[in-house]
C-alpha cells in the first residue's frame, strides 16, 4: 500500500497540468474541476468494474466549444451543453455495450479520427496567439523552459515537461510582479469549491455537443485499445462501458460546474514508465483529487497564473494536439494517395482551422463540431460513391469468369 500511494500520487502529478490548465482557459473554477476529475475517476472504475485503468481529467476537445458557449449564455449555457454531450456519450455507450463495439470502427477508422484530432489543435491557434500576444516575454520564458524540460529531462521528468515549464513561467511572473494575488489572499485554507448548475441554451448545446461527442467517442476507444496492447489483454469489449464511464463523469461535472473528462492519454504514459496497470492507483488517484478540489486556496494559486504563461504552454500543447492527429494517421498506415483518405483530411482541417461557420436559422455549427461532421460525412460519402464506381455491371462478372482462362482461373472450390 505504501508503494501504491506514491504511484496513485504519480498519476496526479501526470494528469494535473492539464486538467488544471482546461479550467484556467475557459474560465471554470479550478477547485471544482479538480473536485470532479476525482470523483469522475472513482465513477469510471466502477462502471468499468476495475477492468479497464484510466483517470479522467479535463478534455482539451471542450476548450473551442465551451468558449463559444459561454457567449451565448455565460458558464451556466456552457455547463448545459457539458451535461448534454456527457448523457450523450453514456447513452451511445450503452448501445455500443449492448450491440457491440464494431460500429466505432467503422465511423471512426484512423483517417477520420486522426483529422479531428488535428483540427481541434489548428482550431485552437487562435487562442494561443491571442494569450501569447498579451504578454510575449512571459510566453516566451515559459515556451522556452518547457522546449528545454522536454529534451533535458528523461522519463517521469520529460512527460512532465509541461507542468514543470508553467511552475518556471508562474515563478518569473512574479519575480516581475506580474500575479495578482489578491484571490489567493482572501480564499480559505479548507472548504467547498464553488458550484455553478447548469442552464440549456439550444445554441450552447449544438456547439458543444456533435463535435465534442465524437472526439471523446474516438478518445476513449483509443485509449482502452493502447491499455490492451500494453496489456496484451483484449479490452475492445469494454469500450461500451469505457464511454458509460467517462458519459457519467463528465455529466456531473456539468451538473455542478466542472469542465468536461475524457480518458488520460498522459497516464498512460505513466503505465508504460512504470509497467503498473493496477487499477488501485487510479482509485488512489481519485481521492488525491477530492482532497485537492476541497483546498480553496490551492485553486485560487493555480486561477492567479498569469495569461502568458498560459500563451507559452498552450502553444505547446494546441500544437501537440494537432500534431497528434498526424501520428495516428502514421501509426495506422494511413494511404493519402487513396483520394477518399486525401480528401477527408484535407476538407476536414480548412473546415476546422478556419473556423467556418454553418447557419441554420438561429443555430450555427462551426469550428470543430462542423469539421468533425465534414471528417465523418466526407469519408463515408465518398467511399461509398467508390464502392459504387467499382462494382461490376450486370452481366460483367459472369462474362469474365466465361473469358477467363481455365489454366489461370483460382481454385474455386476454396
Amino acid at each position: 500500500m505504501p508503494r501504491m500511494l506514491g504511484l496513485g500520487a504519480q498519476h496526479i502529478l501526470a494528469m494535473f497540468g492539464a486538467t488544471a490548465l482546461v479550467p484556467v482557459l475557459t474560465g471554470f473554477p479550478v477547485a471544482t474541476t479538480l473536485l470532479f476529475s476525482g470523483v469522475g475517476t472513482l465513477i469510471f472504475c466502477l462502471v468499468t468494474a476495475n477492468r479497464v485503468p484510466s483517470y479522467t481529467g479535463s478534455s482539451f476537445a471542450f476548450i473551442a466549444p465551451v468558449i463559444a458557449a459561454k457567449e451565448e449564455g455565460g458558464i451556466p449555457a456552457a455547463l448545459g451543453g457539458i451535461l448534454c454531450a456527457g448523457v450523450a456519450l453514456f447513452l451511445v455507450g450503452l448501445l455500443i455495450d449492448r450491440f457491440g463495439y464494431r460500429v466505432i470502427e467503422f465511423l471512426l477508422p484512423p483517417t477520420v479520427t486522426g483529422a479531428i484530432v488535428a483540427l481541434i489543435g489548428l482550431n485552437l491557434a487562435p487562442v494561443a496567439k491571442d494569450q501569447f500576444s498579451e504578454q510575449a516575454g512571459i510566453a516566451l520564458f515559459t515556451l522556452v523552459a518547457i522546449l528545454v524540460f522536454t529534451v533535458a529531462l528523461r522519463g517521469l521528468g520529460s512527460q512532465l515537461s509541461v507542468f514543470l515549464g508553467v511552475g518556471v513561467g508562474y515563478a518569473f511572473a512574479a519575480v516581475l510582479g506580474k500575479v495578482d494575488w489578491s484571490a489567493v489572499e482572501s480564499a480559505a485554507w479548507v472548504g467547498w469549491p464553488e458550484f455553478t448548475t447548469p442552464a440549456f441554451d439550444g445554441r450552447a448545446i449544438l456547439l458543444v455537443v456533435p463535435g465534442v461527442l465524437l472526439v471523446l467517442i474516438a478518445e476513449n476507444a483509443g485509449h482502452v485499445k493502447a491499455v490492451g496492447t500494453m496489456t496484451e489483454r483484449n479490452l475492445d469489449p469494454l469500450i461500451g462501458r469505457s464511454l458509460m464511464g467517462d458519459g457519467a463523469a463528465t455529466a456531473l461535472a456539468g451538473t455542478f460546474g466542472g469542465s468536461g473528462t475524457t480518458t488520460y492519454a498522459e497516464n498512460i504514459g505513466v503505465m508504460g514508465l512504470t509497467r503498473v496497470y493496477s487499477t488501485l492507483a487510479y482509485v488512489i488517484a481519485g481521492v488525491l483529487a477530492i482532497a485537492l478540489g476541497l483546498l480553496p486556496k490551492f485553486g485560487a494559486m493555480i486561477g492567479a497564473i498569469p495569461v502568458g504563461v498560459l500563451g507559452g504552454a498552450v502553444t505547446v500543447l494546441f500544437g501537440m494536439i494537432a500534431v497528434l492527429g498526424a501520428r495516428i494517421w502514421i501509426e495506422a498506415n494511413v494511404d493519402f494517395r487513396d483520394p477518399v483518405n486525401l480528401a477527408t483530411a484535407a476538407v476536414a482541417l480548412i473546415v476546422g482551422a478556419g473556423d467556418y461557420t454553418l447557419t441554420w436559422g438561429d443555430y450555427q455549427f462551426a469550428g470543430i463540431a462542423l469539421g468533425t461532421v465534414a471528417a465523418i460525412a466526407t469519408y463515408q460519402i465518398l467511399r461509398a460513391l467508390r464502392s459504387r464506381a467499382d462494382a461490376p455491371r450486370f452481366g460483367e462478372s459472369f462474362g469474365d469468369a466465361i473469358a477467363e482462362p481455365l489454366s489461370e482461373a483460382p481454385d474455386r472450390r476454396r
